[in-house]
């Protein structure tokens, strides 16, 4: 049996440095204990040789010729056994190193069984082989996991025990406001989302979580469970979506709160404004003091009038509450904000100059978002605290004379969304955490459902609306993000 060499499945060939057996100060290196086992196996033969030549009488130097000749032919019979002794040896040896270094293409030639050598090269290829498939098993695992992982719409990080993260996925990057070269960053020395990083540490198995958010508040499920890494136990968090599911409760608990309030209501506005009506109009039969009857008329007129309004109002929450599902279809994004532009009479709305952008909208709905975005800026730029600059982001309180009222719409494409941005130069927000809650408003004689309205459509279509303060100058800055189809061409 010859071992001459290793044998590579794939890869090319790569010098292996050779591992030498153990050493002590007792002892010598198996190859040199058994190269002397064999020189002294000679001995013997050399002496018996020299003794038989002397007693047959050889002539001395037959002798000189024939001893070392002898010796020399033992030496090079022991060089020869030492090689094909060592040589395999060798062989697994550089074989189990490829092994040992994650290299699993290397291979030992000419083993056989039934042969003690031949045996154990075989079952060292066999664990070779085995090793190459469960390590090609164990990448295409690796990788099947990073691909689900970067597809999840579920935020994973994982903790050591230090409180250090060490893994998350895109979608925990997005929720907590990191970047990958966060990991392996203790979390208390993270900059962004180290509040909410804390807050999820502390976190219990099924809690539930909202991550900071002045205006839409994310709230999530935690699902915390333990793994061991190398030994060491670590932390895995899993995250659960539940914003849709926890707004759609809210929606339809306040649906049935204004269904309830709006029959009771209605129930009582309806005598009253039918009652004041009459009460005024049999006014001048009666003979009573003009004066007092014309303050009487007024009173019944304000409370006919107030009826009426407060019943406009509760329908217009039932209009909002029955918002119907968007009708999609592929839609021209700058002929919806140039439409939408031209419907604002109180000032002339910028139309930022930008590539069309075709969308999986529906018209008349995207439409109406914007028609309620576009009018809160511009009556945020008309109003008073804008020009006195007394808003959320100002507050000197010296008047602006030439403060010119100014909304701006532009839109940009940012990874799979298309984000819709509205400009105003008004006084900015004082109070965002209420913009989207139904019945709220700081507008005299406002409803409070514009964003509301603007908020539900935006949910309908998978988007978002956020309303925050610009940092460039005095106003605020409203961005309806919806999803962005790369391929899909706008109509003419």
């Amino acid at each position: 049996m010859a071992y001459n060499g290793l044998e590579e499945d794939s890869a090319p060939a790569i010098q292996r440095k050779r591992l030498p057996l153990g050493r002590s100060r007792q002892r010598l290196s198996f190859e040199r204990r058994l190269r002397l086992w064999l020189y002294l196996m000679g001995l013997p033969t050399f002496a018996l040789t020299a003794i038989e030549l002397r007693q047959h009488h050889v002539d001395p130097s037959v002798q000189w010729i024939a001893l070392p000749s002898i010796a020399i032919a033992w030496l090079f019979l022991v060089s020869l056994l030492i090689e094909h002794i060592i040589r395999p040896l060798q062989t697994l040896a550089n074989v189990v190193a490829a092994l040992r270094e994650d290299d699993y293409s290397f291979r030992a030639r000419g083993g056989r069984r039934n042969d003690a050598m031949g045996d154990l090269a075989l079952e060292i290829n066999a664990l070779a082989g085995m090793l190459q498939v469960q390590r090609v098993g164990a990448m295409e695992a690796m990788a099947l996991v990073e691909r689900v992982m970067k597809s999840m719409q579920s935020p994973v990080l994982a903790f050591d025990p230090d409180g250090k993260l060490k893994l998350l996925n895109a979608a925990a990057e997005r929720a907590f406001n990191l970047r990958v070269q966060d990991a392996s960053v203790r979390s208390s020395k993270l900059q962004s989302g180290k509040r909410d990083l804390d807050r999820l540490l502390r976190a219990e198995d099924n809690d539930l979580l909202s991550l900071t958010n002045a205006q839409q508040s994310a709230r999530w499920v935690v699902k915390r469970t333990s793994f061991r890494l190398r030994g060491i136990p670590h932390a895995l968090f899993v995250l659960s979506d539940v914003s849709e599911a926890l707004r759609e409760e809210e929606r339809l608990a306040w649906e049935r709160l204004i269904r309830v309030l709006g029959h009771e209501i209605n129930n009582s506005l309806t005598p009253i404004k039918s009652i004041a009506g009459s009460l005024r109009s049999r006014l001048p039969l009666l003979d009573t003091n003009p004066g007092e009857d014309d303050d009487f008329a007024r009173g019944l007129e304000v409370i006919e009038d107030r009826a009426e309004s407060l019943n406009r109002f509760l329908q217009a929450y039932r209009e909002l509450m029955g918002l119907p599902a968007p009708r999609l279809q592929a839609i021209s994004l700058a002929n919806v904000v140039r439409r939408v532009a031209k419907l604002e009479t109180r000032l002339a709305v910028e139309v930022a100059d930008a590539a069309d952008v075709a969308l999986l909208a529906d018209p008349d709905q995207l439409a109406q978002a914007l028609i309620n975005l576009v009018r809160n800026a511009a009556e945020a730029s008309l109003s008073p605290d804008a020009a006195s600059g007394s808003g959320g982001k100002r507050g000197d309180g010296r008047r602006q004379q030439d403060h010119v009222p100014c909304v701006r719409i532009a839109w940009e494409i940012a990874g799979s969304e298309v984000m819709i941005t509205i400009l105003d130069n008004g006084p900015g927000l004082s109070n965002a955490s209420n913009l989207f809650v139904p019945f709220y408003t700081t507008k005299p004689g406002g409803t409070g459902i514009g964003l509301v309205l603007a908020q539900q459509i935006a949910q309908a279509h998978s988007g978002s609306v956020q309303l925050v303060n610009r940092t460039d100058s005095q106003g605020c800055r409203a961005c309806l993000r919806l999803p962005f189809a790369a391929d899909m061409r706008a109509p003419a």
